[in-house]
C-alpha cells in the first residue's frame, strides 16, 4: 500500500496523554494467548479483549477522552452523538460519569440489546432517539439538532481526540507483549480504532504490520484508499452494524493510508462462522464487528505462520435475538444451507419421489412451503435443505436434474433470495 508524507494530526504524545485521562475510567483489558487459534494457524495468536471493557467495546476510550477535553460551557449546553450502538454506549456512560446531558441518535435498525444498554449506561442523563435505517441517517439528524440547540457533536470516529483515545488500545498491546508483534489485525468501520492503534504501533514498532479488516458489504476505507479520497458508498450491507458505514472520516482515512499495511475484506458469512466458533470453542461472545479481525486470519494464513499475531476483539455487544440469523448466514457461506424453488411434476407421488430419490441420506429439509397457498398443484414450493458437508451439494443437484425436477437456486439469485428468505 502506498504511503504519503502527510503529517499525521495525532501523535504518540496525544495517545500517552489520553491514557492518563482514561486510566481512572476504563478497564485495562487483557491480552490473552488463544491456544485454539494458535494451533489452528500455527502461530501465536493473542486476543486483545476489548469486549471485556466496561461498556463491552473500545468506544468508551475515544468518547470519554473527547468529552473530558471540552470546555465547561460546551458541557453545560449538552452533547449529541450518532451511533449504531457502541459509540452511543461510550457517550452515554461518559454523560453519566460527568453528569452532563446528552442526546443520542441511533438507526432504527440497531439491535434492541444495544438500545437497552445505552439507556442503562446513560441513566437520567441521556435521551435516545431512533431514526432512519443507517448510521448516516442518524448522523444527519444529530447534526440538525446540534445546529438548532447549539450543542456539541461527539463524532464516533473522525476527531483527533477520538483517535487519540482509541490509540490507547495499541499502547496497552505493546506494553503487555513480552516479544515483538509481527502482525496486528484491527477492525475498520469509520477508521477511528485503526488510525489510533496504527499511529501508536507504527511509532513504537514500525516493523509490525498493521492490517485493517472491513466487512465485504461496506468497503468504505478500501474505496477511500484506492481512490485517494473519501467516497460515499451508495449501498452497504448493514449486518456488521459496528463497522458498516457508507463514508469513513477524512482524518481517519488520511491516517489509515499512512499506518495500515493492508486492508482486507471479509464476507459477512465468514464473520458469522467466526462468531459461532468463538462462542463454541472459546466461550467468547463477540459481536460481528468484534469478530472481524479474527475472521481475517484465513486470508493471511501463510504470512502469519510462526509469528506473533494480535487480533483486537473490538466489542461483545451481540443481541441473542440475532443468533439464528448468524447461524443461517454461516451455513449459507459454508455451503451447507441451500434454498430452492422447486416445480414438482403434476403427478401422484412427486413429493415422495423427491424425498426418497433426490435427498441424500444426510440431507435435511429445514423449510418447505408452497408459494401459492390456494393452488398448490400449479405453483412451485420453497425448499430449504441443510447438508452435512459441502461435498454433498453436487450430488444433490445431479439427482434433482436426473429426476427431472425444475428448480431455481435462490442462493445464487440475490433478488429472489432477499424476497423469499
Amino acid at each position: 500500500m502506498n504511503k504519503s508524507n502527510t503529517k499525521k494530526a495525532v501523535g504518540m504524545e496525544d495517545i500517552v496523554y489520553a491514557h492518563h485521562v482514561l486510566k481512572e475510567v476504563i478497564v485495562r483489558t487483557p491480552l490473552q494467548r488463544d491456544k485454539i487459534l494458535s494451533d489452528r494457524y500455527e502461530c501465536n495468536v493473542f486476543l486483545k479483549r476489548e469486549d471485556l471493557q466496561v461498556v463491552r467495546s473500545f468506544k468508551i476510550r475515544g468518547a470519554y477522552h473527547l468529552i473530558r477535553t471540552l470546555p465547561e460551557e460546551d458541557l453545560a449546553r449538552g452533547i449529541v452523538c450518532a451511533s449504531a450502538g457502541n459509540h452511543a454506549q461510550g457517550v452515554a456512560h461518559s454523560c453519566n460519569l460527568l453528569q452532563i446531558q446528552g442526546k443520542i441518535f441511533m438507526p432504527s435498525t440497531t439491535p434492541r440489546q444495544k438500545v437497552k444498554q445505552v439507556k442503562l449506561f446513560g441513566g437520567p442523563y441521556v435521551e435516545v432517539i431512533l431514526t432512519g435505517d443507517t448510521f448516516d441517517d442518524a448522523y444527519s439528524e444529530a447534526i440538525k439538532t446540534c445546529e438548532q440547540f447549539g450543542m456539541t457533536f461527539i463524532h464516533p470516529f473522525d476527531d483527533p481526540q477520538i483517535v487519540a483515545g482509541n490509540g490507547t488500545v495499541g499502547m496497552e498491546i505493546l506494553e503487555s507483549m513480552d516479544g515483538a508483534v509481527d502482525y496486528l489485525f484491527v477492525t475498520v468501520g469509520g477508521g477511528g480504532l485503526a488510525s489510533g492503534v496504527g499511529t501508536y504501533v507504527k511509532t513504537i514498532s514500525p516493523a509490525t504490520r498493521v492490517i485493517g479488516v472491513e466487512p465485504s458489504g461496506a468497503p468504505s476505507m478500501s474505496q477511500a484508499i484506492a481512490n485517494n479520497e473519501v467516497v460515499t458508498l451508495d449501498n452497504i450491507d448493514k449486518f456488521v452494524d459496528g463497522a458498516a458505514v457508507k463514508r469513513v472520516g477524512e482524518l481517519t482515512s488520511a491516517i489509515c493510508k499512512e499506518v495500515l499495511d493492508d486492508v482486507l475484506l471479509v464476507p459477512e458469512g465468514k464473520v458469522c462462522t467466526t462468531i459461532l466458533d468463538l462462542y463454541n470453542e472459546n466461550a467468547i461472545v463477540a459481536e460481528p464487528a468484534g469478530a472481524l479481525a479474527i475472521a481475517a486470519l484465513d486470508l493471511y494464513q501463510e504470512q502469519i505462520r510462526g509469528k506473533n499475531v494480535v487480533c483486537i476483539v473490538s466489542g461483545g455487544n451481540n443481541d441473542i435475538d440475532r443468533m439464528q440469523e448468524i447461524k443461517e448466514r454461516s451455513l449459507i457461506y459454508e455451503g451447507l444451507k441451500h434454498y430452492f424453488t422447486v416445480n414438482f411434476p403434476q403427478r401422484a407421488g412427486a413429493l415422495r419421489e423427491f424425498l426418497d430419490d433426490v435427498l441424500g441420506p444426510n440431507d435435511d429439509i429445514t423449510r418447505f412451503e408452497y408459494t401459492k397457498k390456494h393452488n398448490k398443484d400449479n405453483g412451485p414450493a420453497l425448499v430449504g435443505i441443510e447438508l452435512k458437508s459441502r461435498e454433498d451439494y453436487k450430488p444433490l443437484i445431479d439427482r434433482m436434474e436426473k429426476k427431472g425436477f425444475q428448480y431455481v437456486e435462490l442462493n445464487k439469485d440475490p433478488v429472489l433470495f432477499n424476497l423469499l428468505i
